[in-house]
């Protein structure tokens, strides 16, 4: 099995490597990441600059194959699977996240969208998020993946995408997996407003997470609950639910009915 490693917190992040060093020993594993930090970058793709990949080495990690490209999480994809692996990969990892990807953040959040550049390949993809932002612990969630990976890849389809938050508790505390549904998030105030030395305002992007629904079914839920979440997620963003309804409104070329 190839396995094609992949982030949005950078090509050095402790989550990769982490995770890197797991899924080495289970499969053939390639890494492409981006240069520095992509959070919050959602699905853009470079067209108007030239995308650079340099080689890279991990200490703990020499022989893997890595590289470094100014891109976005969704260039990196592309760019390993169409232009520097020999083989196309099997299955593409994102991850580990540091912090959850949770609810409706899946649809800003640089990691998901590079495991649904895979998919949009025609690759299963996993993306995976450690809920712990200060002081992340990645080996119980790198391990977890590690198991994960083989048993997705036998059943999965080419389109199949699974979004994997891991609790930040310690391992031991952790109270199961829950496959579920995407959640609801919300930001209160997400803008603060500062003055610069020049007195000029600025905005900062900040804010508190509000949980706006409490169903028992959601990712949301599972990380509070401290277990594993895992949602199937797909890129076709149609309301299969209203196509009909909409039909009916017989919209046509103005005045051309």
């Amino acid at each position: 099995m190839r396995i094609l490693l992949t982030n949005d917190d950078g090509i050095f992040a402790e989550g990769l490597q982490t995770l890197a060093q797991e899924i080495k020993k289970i499969a053939e594993t390639y890494i492409a990441a981006p240069d520095h930090e992509q959070s919050a970058t959602g699905h853009a793709i470079t067209m108007h600059r030239p995308l650079r990949a340099e080689k890279v080495k991990y200490r703990h990690s020499p022989e893997l194959a890595a590289w470094s490209v100014n891109g976005t999480p969704a260039d990196c994809v592309k760019l390993a699977v169409e232009a520097l692996l020999p083989q196309k990969p099997d299955l593409v990892i994102s991850g580990i996240n540091r912090g959850a990807n949770l609810g409706t953040d899946v649809l800003y959040s640089g990691t998901v969208s590079a495991a649904i550049e895979g998919v949009i390949l025609g690759i299963p993809a996993i993306a995976v998020s450690l809920a712990e932002y200060h002081n992340p612990q990645y080996d119980y969630a790198a391990a977890f993946i590690a198991y994960l990976a083989p048993i997705f890849a036998k059943q999965a389809k080419k389109e199949m995408l699974l979004n994997v938050n891991v609790p930040g508790c310690p391992a031991e505390q952790i109270k199961g997996v829950s496959i579920n549904r995407l959640g609801v998030r919300h930001y209160k105030n997400p803008f603060e407003e500062r003055t610069d030395p020049r007195g000029r305002t600025y905005y900062w992007l900040a804010g508190e997470i509000v949980d706006i629904k409490e169903e028992k079914d959601t990712d949301v839920a599972a990380i509070k609950e401290d277990k594993i979440s895992i949602t199937p997620i797909q890129y076709d963003l149609t309301d299969y639910a209203m196509l009909e309804s909409v039909r009916k409104w017989r919209i046509d070329l103005q005045g051309g009915g």
